[in-house]
């Protein structure tokens, strides 16, 4: 399956602070993922590493069962696991049939540890994101 692309990744807030270069390290780490309506991408309080980034379709997130928000292109999910290593703390479920960009931390950390630029700018980014 194809990887992102660095001009899919720059519509994706957490992405904005990167340069050109930036998008194309990162989307050369991504595989694509297909989903299909009514699947479970993620499963609260399982297991899990991987990042995900929508491209297309829609989701639904929910926490302890209960609706927090519908999830679409630009948005992502699994940065808690990808980071901490911790199980999921929500569930992910295709609204309709979905496609999406993954990074694995086996991916991700030489990135960061490689380029302190991006590890910086994601950072910051991610630390937006909890406020």
């Amino acid at each position: 399956m194809a990887g992102a692309t660095a001009d899919m990744l720059k519509k994706v807030p957490l992405f904005a602070g990167l340069d050109g270069r930036e998008l194309e390290q990162i989307a050369g780490t991504m595989r694509e993922r297909r989903v299909s309506a009514g699947d479970v991408v993620l499963e609260q309080g399982a297991g899990g590493a991987g990042f995900f980034v929508v491209a297309e379709g829609e989701a639904d997130v929910t926490v302890d069962g209960n609706p927090v928000r519908t999830i679409g292109p630009g948005d992502y999910f699994g940065e808690i696991a990808l980071l901490t290593g911790s199980d999921r703390t929500a569930t992910v479920t295709a609204r309709t049939d979905m496609r999406c960009y993954g990074m694995t931390p086996w991916d991700f950390k030489p990135l960061v540890e490689s380029n302190s630029a991006i590890a910086w700018k994601l950072l910051t980014a991610m630390a937006q994101k909890l406020r």
